[in-house]
């Protein structure tokens, strides 16, 4: 029963995707119309897209698990969560409003590497196999300036309308804040569940190896994209 919990967990954020949704920033057709089409500030509907981003943003959500995972008391929970959102609030609205580029593969392709980062820190890897402890708070924040930032290389394609776009900006940086915060109950949720069950610690490995597959898998579909991109 807590094998199958701890596998219904992470592997219905690994598997819930297709083919054509991995491209972890892809934007629905949908709303891409919306983004291309609007003319001046809309709140609402920005906020809206914020929050829908971030429950169909996967690979936040991952790397979010891994961050909560072994997060017992509240205070840690918002210490780290806080962190993330500073540095995905930062890149999101730098990279939109001040026009900074990247490739955004390589930066997909980090976020990736930041989901297997975090996984290989909850199964203690750093010290068991490199003999030292990075520093967690600082790799949440630095990779959370990578998360914002694959966002906002999606947004720049679209060739948002500058009237407006600040206020929009905010309202869809809002929104996504909005999203994270109810996409983290549940994750804490279903967690403080499975943490009562007598199996947590003995199958928290497993967990964390399927996480990392997780991210295994989204850094090597960005690489392939950058190689095909650039032949």
């Amino acid at each position: 029963m807590v094998r199958s919990g701890a596998v219904a967990l992470l592997c219905a954020l690994l598997l819930a995707w297709d083919v054509d949704l991995l491209a972890a920033h892809g934007v629905a057709q949908g709303d891409q119309g919306f983004f291309l089409t609007n003319v001046g500030a809309a709140i609402g509907p920005f906020m809206y897209l914020g929050a829908k981003h971030m429950f169909t943003g996967y690979d936040h959500l991952l790397f979010l698990v891994g961050v909560l995972f072994f997060l017992y008391r509240f205070r840690d929970v918002v210490t780290y969560v806080s962190l993330f959102t500073l540095g995905h609030s930062v890149t999101l609205l730098v990279g939109v409003l001040w026009g900074v580029q990247a490739n955004p593969f390589i930066v997909d392709a980090i976020i990736g590497l930041s989901v297997v980062y975090k996984a290989f820190d909850n199964m203690d890897g750093f010290r068991r196999f490199l003999g030292f402890q990075p520093n967690t708070k600082l790799a949440v924040l630095t990779f959370g300036l990578f998360h914002g930032f694959g966002l906002a290389t999606t947004l720049q394609e679209l060739s948002l309308s500058q009237e407006g776009l600040v206020t929009n900006m905010l309202s869809f940086n809002v929104g996504v804040e909005i999203g994270q915060i109810l996409a983290l109950m549940g994750v804490l949720i279903a967690l403080s569940f499975w943490r009562t069950r007598v199996g947590f610690l003995k199958h928290a490995f497993m967990a964390n190896a399927l996480l990392m597959a997780g991210g295994f898998i989204l850094m090597g579909y960005q690489i392939v994209g950058y190689l095909v991109n650039a032949s």
